[in-house]
């Protein structure tokens, strides 16, 4: 009996208040990372009284790059970062080695500094998170980032005629829902995510909080660049997957009708010969088209030449919970958006006036979207500055995420 009140003396005197054990299977030194985990950790981290243990798989060569720019960042914070080593092959056997692995590295931080909050991101580390509830009765946080299971699907990752791969998408599908309902809270990108899930058998209740992809707003600041000679549409990312390269390209061969001298920059990683080998398919003169690989700091300078942004996404059932990080940033830039009827697009137009939105690539549609070019290049680079302020600053993110926290460590 003694013996047991040491132990519970000594376990209570090591525990931190507000310490949060943060999964991913991204990795910090990703560009994703350093976008989309760190400026959120580190808000939480500054501003309200969190403690962070970081659990993250890194790959290789990003982390022999990056690391010790991640660890100067995170200097005289309290996060104490973790990295694990990603495996990539052989497929699936590799997921479940990098699984383990971050799963011993959770048990172990729990035994030297107990958290009282595992905030799972996506879903292999709501995995963990799930054991590790069961297993310490630790809550955790299901941040889902959009409909997994179904993007491998929609994106051709996952062949469900495979019936490997059919197991695993039934088996991913069930998992969802048991993270859904068994989690202290959920994060969902979207609105129309969140009503999807509301929508479905034993999770009308689930408690959802609606997040999207945020911007720093202080790295994407307005800039005010020398007028164009030319109009210059921009489109900022990667391309294939999801993001529609052959409808953009059409967009710009109808939009060089009435605009002929017009200019398409692409500010990407991707190798410029796949997107200059398409335009040529298709007649474009390429020498009016600019590739640009530019580091995350360049990307504002970037956008602040441009005239309007442009980006399509494939429409599928996943993609009722995207939520497009560029957004974020052009409107952050004051530009206007171009895009389709994706994930909030349809909720977002109707509160704001953030551009043009298409409801399919028909030629009709998009040289009717074209007539609305002139209007397009008068909006107040102000005003479109505010959505980002209003709907997708980065504070507002770490705000919402410090509610959440609040209401499952009071739970």
């Amino acid at each position: 009996m003694q013996k047991n009140l040491i132990l519970c003396i000594i376990l209570v005197k090591k525990i931190v208040k507000k310490h949060i054990l943060y999964i991913s299977y991204d990795g910090l030194t990703d560009p994703l990372g350093q976008s989309q985990i760190l400026p959120y950790i580190k808000g939480l981290a500054q501003q309200y009284d969190y403690e962070f243990s970081i659990i993250s798989a890194e790959k290789k060569g990003n982390f022999l790059q990056k690391k010790e720019e991640i660890y100067h960042l995170l200097q005289d914070l309290p996060i104490a970062w973790y990295p694990v080593f990603y495996t990539k092959k052989p497929p699936i056997f590799s997921t479940l080695w990098d699984l383990r692995k971050i799963r011993q590295k959770a048990i172990q931080i729990f035994r030297e500094k107990p958290y009282q909050v595992v905030h799972s991101r996506s879903y292999l580390s709501a995995l963990i998170a799930r054991g590790l509830d069961k297993k310490l009765a630790v809550p955790f946080i299901f941040d889902m980032r959009g409909f997994w299971a179904d993007e491998r699907v929609d994106g051709n990752l996952w062949n469900l005629k495979n019936p490997i791969y059919h197991k695993i998408y039934n088996f991913f599908k069930r998992k969802e829902k048991e993270f859904l309902q068994t989690a202290a809270y959920t994060i969902s990108l979207t609105h129309n995510a969140k009503k999807e899930i509301h929508n479905w058998e034993d999770c009308g209740n689930v408690a959802i909080q609606v997040i999207p992809c945020c911007v720093d707003l202080e790295a994407f600041a307005l800039q005010t660049p020398q007028k164009n000679k030319s109009l210059v549409m921009s489109y900022l990312g990667s391309v294939g997957t999801w993001y529609l390269l052959k409808e953009m390209l059409l967009y710009y061969k109808i939009l060089l009708e009435s605009y002929p001298q017009a200019e398409f920059l692409f500010i990407t990683t991707e190798a410029p010969e796949m997107i200059l080998t398409e335009a040529q398919i298709m007649g474009l003169p390429t020498e009016q088209i600019r590739i640009t690989k530019a580091a995350r700091n360049e990307v504002p300078s970037l956008l602040a030449q441009t005239d309007f942004s442009i980006f399509f996404i494939k429409d599928a059932f996943s993609k009722k919970a995207s939520s497009a990080t560029k957004m974020a940033e052009i409107l952050a830039m004051g530009k206007p958006v171009i895009s389709n009827f994706i994930g909030d697009h349809q909720f977002l137009a109707y509160k704001y006036n953030f551009g043009i939105l298409l409801n399919n690539f028909e030629e009709q549609s998009i040289r009717d979207s074209i007539k609305k070019i002139p209007e397009l290049l008068q909006m107040n680079p102000l005003k479109l500055r505010e959505i980002a302020e209003d709907y997708f600053s980065l504070q507002k993110g770490i705000d919402l995420y410090a509610e959440v926290y609040e209401k499952v460590l009071k739970k």
